[in-house]
């Protein structure tokens, strides 16, 4: 059986990766060697395959209209997502404190906006103290006419 070493080009399908393969053909008139490549429809054997993984793949009986080839190791895994850094790093890194003359306007206008806040929920509850005054003194003069 021929096998061929190549590299996963999609994983999208269920239970089926397209594989690259590239060799050197030697051009009989201009003396030089190209790479030439082609792609290959592989099973992928229940093996957790993504793209840019080297693989072996061997030819086999076909198993649909385009796919007669099956993986048979994985050579070099690329790199997944999962095998990167802690995601707190990553955190930190995308939520990091601003330094430099936009921070320091950044944190004057929040500290601007909290100031400015706090005064309006004290005039808020001087409003209801007054409010609630009122509905007091209504209410006892409410009383003393019945």
């Amino acid at each position: 059986m021929r096998t061929k070493k190549g590299v996963i080009t999609s994983a999208k399908m269920t239970g089926t990766v397209s594989v690259a393969t590239h060799r050197l053909v030697f051009h009989p008139v201009y003396k030089k060697r190209y790479r030439k490549s082609k792609k290959f429809l592989c099973d992928s054997n229940g093996m957790d395959l993504y793209e840019g993984d080297k693989v072996v793949i061997e030819e086999c009986k076909p198993m649909s209209k385009n796919k007669h080839f099956k993986v048979i190791e994985i050579i070099k895994a690329a790199p997944r997502v999962s095998d990167m850094k802690d995601d707190a790093d990553v955190e930190k890194v995308i939520h990091r404190e601003k330094t430099g003359a936009d921070a320091a306007a950044k944190a004057a206008k929040a500290k601007k906006e909290s100031k400015e806040a706090t005064e309006g929920a004290e005039g808020a509850e001087v409003k209801k103290k007054s409010t609630s005054e009122t509905s007091e003194t209504s209410e006892s003069s409410d009383t003393s006419q019945a």
